[in-house]
């Protein structure tokens, strides 16, 4: 993570804060991508990822893809796009995935956006 990176963004089941001052696309990527260094290992890793409606979400997703591909280019990337948190949950078990990364702020008020980081049962990577 660089030096600007604002460690608050991180809480007990997810990643979430302010668009774009205390989350961006860079800071995406860069925890994407060691999301993919500690939990992708196997050799053919699948991973689902899923976004909502909120206005940064199409540039974050985006960011992910492109980590994934970047940091792990033999994983298999399913672009979900547009999906509810159930969906994704569901499609991750469904799929037997690696894992799983939602783009969503969950609750929080349309100015702020996040992670949702699961492993292959679909539970949250704390």
């Amino acid at each position: 993570m660089t030096t600007d990176t604002n460690f608050n963004i991180f809480r007990a089941n997810d990643i979430r804060g302010e668009y774009p001052n205390e989350i961006n696309e860079k800071i995406v990527s860069e925890i994407v991508q060691k999301f993919c260094q500690h939990f992708l290992l196997s050799q053919k890793p699948v991973i689902v990822i899923a976004r909502d409606t909120r206005l940064s979400s199409p540039s974050f997703y985006r960011a992910a893809i492109n980590s994934v591909k970047y940091q792990t280019p033999s994983a298999r990337i399913v672009e979900v796009g547009l999906s509810t948190t159930p969906m994704f949950y569901f499609l991750v078990r469904k799929l037997k995935a690696s894992g799983g990364i939602m783009i969503t702020a969950s609750h929080n008020p349309k100015n702020y956006n996040g992670l949702k980081i699961v492993d292959a049962n679909a539970m949250p990577i704390s």
